[in-house]
């Protein structure tokens, strides 16, 4: 299972890359807003220093939602380095825009996807990743680890190459059902990664072997 990060924060996505088990970057405007990157020439540059951080792809969404300008859009972006992953968004333009990239062979990940009718067009368009919110439709009450379960056994049907990026995961629990169902890709929180070296045993079973060679060496 890959590991993403999802922030635009280059002091997170640095700790991620540090830490040895990242594997990616996603991002989307409100992420760039949050971080107080506005206007084309900074957008690009912040794409740009986070491609300089990591080894994997770094998903950029594109703004327009009319195929002609995200195809303009897409084209800009995936030229500024080959880690970028065109990020697209699940409506009719998008899918034609998905199909014209997967023809050039540019990557491209289809996100806002909220059911598997939606997953099936983003595979069959050719769409690299396919991003469903797990939290997001948790938070209206619908089972979103039930989602990847269905876009799982749908894509193994068929073989599908397109890849599973569990989106909106928001804890750890969400990020290990989508382990366990085989979701290829989980993009969340840097606290939702590092919540997974945390167990209280671990903590205590750390303190008494120091406790217990401290003893010993004041012997």
């Amino acid at each position: 299972m890959k590991f993403f990060i999802d922030t635009a924060n280059l002091a997170q996505i640095k700790e991620a890359q540090d830490l040895g088990v990242l594997d990616g970057v996603t991002t989307n405007p409100s992420l760039m807003a949050k971080e107080g990157i506005s206007g084309d020439e900074n957008v690009i540059n912040h794409y740009k220093a986070i491609c300089e951080i990591v080894d994997g792809d770094v998903s950029a969404e594109v703004i327009s939602t009319d195929y002609e300008n995200m195809i303009k859009e897409g084209e800009a972006l995936a030229a500024l380095d080959a880690k970028i992953v065109v990020k697209i968004p699940m409506i009719k333009d998008g899918v034609k825009a998905i199909k014209y990239f997967s023809q050039k062979g540019i990557k491209t990940n289809c996100t806002l996807v909220f059911s598997a009718g939606q997953a099936l067009l983003a595979a069959k368009a050719g769409a690299t990743y396919v991003s469903p919110f797990v939290g997001r439709l948790d938070d209206i009450s619908v089972d979103g680890l039930g989602l990847i379960e269905e876009i799982r056994l749908i894509y193994d049907n068929y073989g599908f190459t397109t890849q599973i990026l569990a989106a909106s995961v928001r804890h750890s629990a969400h990020l290990l059902g989508c382990a366990k169902i085989g979701a290829d890709v989980m993009t969340g929180p840097l606290s939702v990664i590092t919540a997974l070296l945390k167990h209280p045993l671990t903590d205590s079973g750390l303190a008494q072997f120091l406790a217990d060679h401290a003893k010993a060496a004041g012997k």
